[in-house]
């Protein structure tokens, strides 16, 4: 492994920032309120939202975009710029040991690390159902978030914090971590102890809700924001549920998936659908849905891929 530059010594108020996502820009725009003079920006390429489309700034080079600031799609261009730190928020890439070696680099990493290494930790633990989580700021190496830590904080995850929930309040606490370090100098950085687990990127089946799984697995699933289901052959995205207790007219020993009124049998119970979006539709109340959507009482969900 190449040898890393330096952190530098004492406050720090010129950073070059990279990073990409909503959690990203809600911090570069932090930094910027909190006095902290970025030169350059370095985020991922404008996406392309479906064929043939005009391509979108990610979240970060809007924030960059709307204060005038340089931008670039190509982290070498760091080494170029006369500052003394990089600050890394999701960017999304490896930022490889040739820059390291020149530009020092701190990341914000939101969970406990080792816990959760890698791309989606957020997701990862809530789909985990664990009790808390954290946020990390660490001096960034070539390896995937295994940097010695500079400062930590954690949260208790609640069984009703959406992953977006969840997002916010880390991005919150974490740019608070990140501007003390920068306004009074950076602790001492400690290795990172403990088992490591890796938080992969989300994939379509992750959305899916398999009704023979239990009541606390199907919510999780839906805390994530983009759960999907089917019924008679129609996507129906499931967008707020709650556990339920069995509707009248239920039998014991109900078929996981069996829809009746707004109430969906689980491996272990029920659950109770708050609000739906069916396929080619508006999001809506389950209740308003059922009423208009010509379904016998009781009909069968089953799972299908997100594409």
């Amino acid at each position: 492994m190449s040898e890393l530059a330096s952190l530098p010594e004492g406050p720090v108020d010129r950073v070059v920032f990279l990073g990409t996502p909503q959690v990203a820009a809600d911090v570069l725009s932090a930094l910027i309120s909190a006095g902290i003079e970025i030169p350059l920006v370095v985020t991922r390429a404008d996406a392309r939202r479906s064929r043939g489309s005009a391509t979108t700034p990610s979240p970060v080079k809007a924030v960059a975009l709307d204060h005038g600031l340089a931008i670039s799609h190509d982290p070498r261009d760091v080494v170029n710029v006369d500052a003394p730190l990089g600050v890394v928020v999701a960017y999304g890439r490896i930022i490889r040991s040739e820059i390291l070696a020149v530009m020092p680099m701190v990341n914000l990493h939101l969970s406990s690390l080792p816990k959760w290494r890698g791309a989606a930790p957020v997701e990862r633990a809530v789909l985990a159902g664990d009790e808390s989580t954290g946020v990390c700021v660490m001096q960034l190496d070539e390896g995937l978030d295994t940097g010695p830590i500079l400062a930590r904080a954690t949260t208790a995850i609640a069984d009703t914090d959406t992953a977006t929930d969840l997002l916010g309040r880390l991005g919150g606490l974490g740019t608070e971590l990140l501007i003390e370090q920068l306004r009074h100098g950076f602790d001492e950085p400690h290795p990172q102890t403990g088992e490591a687990s890796y938080a992969a990127k989300l994939e379509p089946h992750d959305f899916v809700i398999d009704w023979s799984e239990s009541t606390a697995m199907a919510r999780r699933r839906i805390r994530l924001g983009r759960a999907v289901t089917t019924v008679e052959g129609s996507r129906l995205r499931v967008l707020d549920a709650v556990t339920g207790s069995q509707p009248a007219g239920a039998d014991l020993d109900s078929a996981p998936g069996t829809l009746i009124g707004v109430d969906v049998a689980t491996a272990d119970g029920w659950l109770r659908l708050i609000e739906v979006q069916p396929e080619g539709r508006r999001a809506m109340k389950a209740t308003d849905w059922r009423r208009g959507s010509r379904l016998p009482e009781r009909v069968r969900l089953g799972a299908t891929s997100t594409g």
